[in-house]
C-alpha cells in the first residue's frame, strides 16, 4: 500500500516538482520511490502564502494503481444512440456509448472547431453573430470557449478522475489530475475536443455538424424520429438531448409539443474587471505576487435583501467574450488562456432570479424565464445597436453616476459608457450596488474605478428545466428521451456535464 503523506511548499519549492518528490521520498523514509500528487492547493490567508501537496508514495516494489480511462471498442454495426449536441455532456456520452457497445450518433447544429473559431473572429471583429456558430454553439459546445474551468463539487455523482484522465489523455497538462482548481484553458481545449472528436469517428460512432434538430415525431409516450434542418428525417431508439443552456429554440420545440418542460431559477448581472495586478495585491497583501504565485482568484458572496449575490466563473489573466447566440442581444462571458498571462481578472457578478422575477412573462408559460432573460439581453443591445457593451466604472456605479470615460477593457467588441441600472432590473442593480459596497470595505481596493462593470450576464444557467425521472433519468413524459446536463437544468460547467453526460449513457444501459 502507498503512503498518503501532505506537505507544505512556499511557491518557489511548490514550483520545482524534483525537490517536491525528494521531500516526499524523504518523509516516507524512502530512497527510491513513486510519488503520484493527489491534490495541491494553495492557502493565501496569510502573508506568506503557501501550497498544501498531498500525495501516495509507492516503493520501489509495489505497483500503481491503473488509470480509469475509456474502454473504447468498435461499435459501427451496433445499437444506434443519438446525441443532441456536442458539448461536454454530448461527447462524454459517445465515448460512455462506446465503451458500452452502443454507436452514438451525435447532432451538432454547429460546425466543427476549426470552422468554428472563423466566426468567433467575424463575431469580435465584425460583431456579426452567426445563429449556429459561436461561444455556445459548435463543436465542443459553450465548454470549449469557457476556459476549462474543471473544478467541480459533484464528488457523487460520478466519475470525476475519469474524465480528467481522459482530458489528459488527450492533450490537458497532468496537473488538472491533482490541483484543487484544475484548468485547462481556452487556446487547448479546441484541439482536446478534436481529438475525442476523432477517436468517437475511429470507434464506429458519428458525429455530424451543421445538423439542427427542428422537430420531433412522437407515438404514444417515444419519440419515433428526428427531424433536421434540410428535410432529412431519422428514425432513433433513445436521444440525449444535451444542447446547453442557450439552446432557446429546443425549449420552444418542446414546449410546442406538449412535452413537459418548467421555469427554473437562474442569475442575472454583470462581469466586473479589475486590473490583475490590483486583485493580486488584495489577495496576497503584497505589491508584487512575483513569478511563483499564480494570478490570484476570488470567491464571493453576499446576502442583500435575502438574496445571494456572487461572483461566478472568475477568470483571472482573462478576457470578457461576446456570447450571444443571436442578433439583436448583448450576452458577456469570460475565459482565460491556459498560462491565464492577461492583464486582467474579470468574473461574473450575479443575483439569484427566480418565479416572482419572471411574472411579466407568465403568459409564456415555461418559458417565462427564458422571455425574462431575453428581454434584458436586448435592453443591453439596444444600449449601442451593436455587441458593443454596456459598460461603466465600478464607483461611478456604486455613486450613481456615468462615467465620463472607460478604462481599457479586454473585450473586444468594444464598450459603451452606460448607466447599468438601465440594463437589469431595479431590485438587481441595487442589489449589486450595495454588494460592491459591502466588498469595499471588507477589500480595500476593490471597488476601484480603474475597475468596470460590463453587462450582461445571462447565461449563468439554464432558465428552463427538463423534467426527467431520478431513478432512470428518462423524461417524465417520454420513455426513449433523456434529458441530460446543463441544457436541462442538471449541471453546471464542464465536468458536471461530462459526468452527467456519462450518467444518462448508463441509465440507458439499464433498460
Amino acid at each position: 500500500m502507498p503512503q498518503r503523506i501532505q506537505l507544505k511548499f512556499s511557491p518557489e519549492e511548490a514550483a520545482n516538482d524534483d525537490f517536491i518528490k525528494v521531500q516526499f521520498l524523504r518523509e516516507a523514509r524512502l530512497k527510491e520511490g513513486k510519488l503520484v500528487l493527489m491534490r495541491k492547493s494553495l492557502d493565501s490567508r496569510s502573508r506568506s502564502p503557501f501550497f498544501i501537496v498531498s500525495g501516495d508514495v509507492y516503493s520501489s516494489s509495489e505497483s500503481q494503481e491503473e488509470t480509469e480511462e475509456f474502454k473504447l471498442q468498435n461499435v459501427n454495426n451496433a445499437r444506434p444512440v443519438h446525441i443532441i449536441g456536442a458539448g461536454p455532456a454530448g461527447l462524454f456520452a459517445a465515448l460512455q456509448c462506446i465503451e458500452l457497445g452502443f454507436k452514438p450518433i451525435v447532432i451538432e447544429r454547429g460546425k466543427n472547431v476549426k470552422e468554428r473559431r472563423r466566426d468567433l473572429a467575424v463575431l469580435n471583429k465584425e460583431k456579426v453573430v452567426n445563429p449556429e456558430s459561436n461561444y455556445c454553439f459548435g463543436e465542443g459546445g459553450a465548454g470549449t470557449y469557457s476556459d476549462g474551468k474543471l473544478y467541480t463539487r459533484s464528488d457523487k455523482r460520478g466519475p470525476i478522475q475519469k474524465v480528467l484522465n481522459t482530458f489528459i489523455q488527450y492533450g490537458a497538462a497532468a496537473n488538472i489530475a491533482y490541483d484543487a482548481h484544475p484548468h485547462i484553458g481556452t487556446n487547448k481545449l479546441p484541439a482536446i475536443i478534436e481529438k475525442i472528436r476523432m477517436v468517437i469517428v475511429e470507434c464506429g460512432g458519428e458525429v455530424r455538424f451543421d445538423t439542427k434538430l427542428i422537430d420531433l415525431e412522437l407515438q404514444g409516450r417515444n419519440i419515433v424520429s428526428l427531424v433536421y434542418s434540410g428535410g432529412l428525417t431519422e428514425k432513433v431508439n433513445q436521444v440525449i438531448l444535451a444542447t446547453g443552456h442557450s439552446a432557446r429554440d429546443i425549449y420552444e420545440l418542446l414546449d410546442r409539443k406538449k412535452i413537459a418542460i418548467e421555469a427554473k431559477p437562474f442569475a442575472l448581472g454583470v462581469r466586473l474587471e479589475h486590473p490583475q495586478e490590483i486583485i493580486d495585491k488584495i489577495q496576497y497583501k503584497c505589491d508584487n505576487r512575483g513569478s511563483f504565485l499564480p494570478p490570484s482568484t476570488y470567491s464571493l458572496v453576499e446576502q442583500i435583501e435575502s438574496r445571494g449575490v456572487f461572483s461566478f466563473c472568475m477568470c483571472p489573466g482573462g478576457i470578457i467574450a461576446p456570447a450571444a447566440t443571436n442578433s439583436g442581444e448583448v450576452v458577456v462571458n469570460g475565459w482565460s488562456p491556459s498560462k491565464r498571462s492577461g492583464k486582467f481578472a474579470n468574473s461574473g457578478f450575479v443575483v439569484t432570479v427566480d418565479e416572482a422575477d419572471f411574472k411579466p412573462f407568465n403568459h409564456l408559460g415555461a418559458l417565462a424565464g427564458m422571455g425574462f432573460q431575453s428581454f434584458w439581453e436586448k435592453q443591453a443591445f439596444k444600449m449601442s445597436g451593436s455587441l458593443s457593451a454596456p459598460a461603466q466604472r465600478i464607483e461611478d456605479f456604486v455613486q450613481k453616476r456615468i462615467s465620463t470615460n472607460l478604462p481599457e477593457c479586454s473585450y473586444i467588441p468594444g464598450v459603451v459608457s452606460s448607466d447599468i441600472r438601465e440594463v437589469l432590473p431595479a431590485e438587481i442593480s441595487e442589489r449589486i450596488r450595495l454588494a460592491l459596497v459591502r466588498l469595499g470595505q471588507r477589500m480595500p481596493g476593490f471597488r476601484s474605478n480603474e475597475a468596470i462593470l460590463v453587462g450582461v450576464e445571462s447565461r449563468t444557467s439554464s432558465p428552463v428545466r427538463i423534467p426527467r425521472n431520478k431513478e432512470n433519468l428518462q423524461h417524465v413524459d417520454l420513455h426513449n428521451l433523456y434529458p441530460c446536463a446543463e441544457g436541462a437544468g442538471y449541471a453546471g460547467g464542464i465536468m458536471s456535464a461530462a459526468i452527467d453526460g456519462i450518467n444518462v449513457v448508463k441509465a440507458i444501459e439499464r433498460v
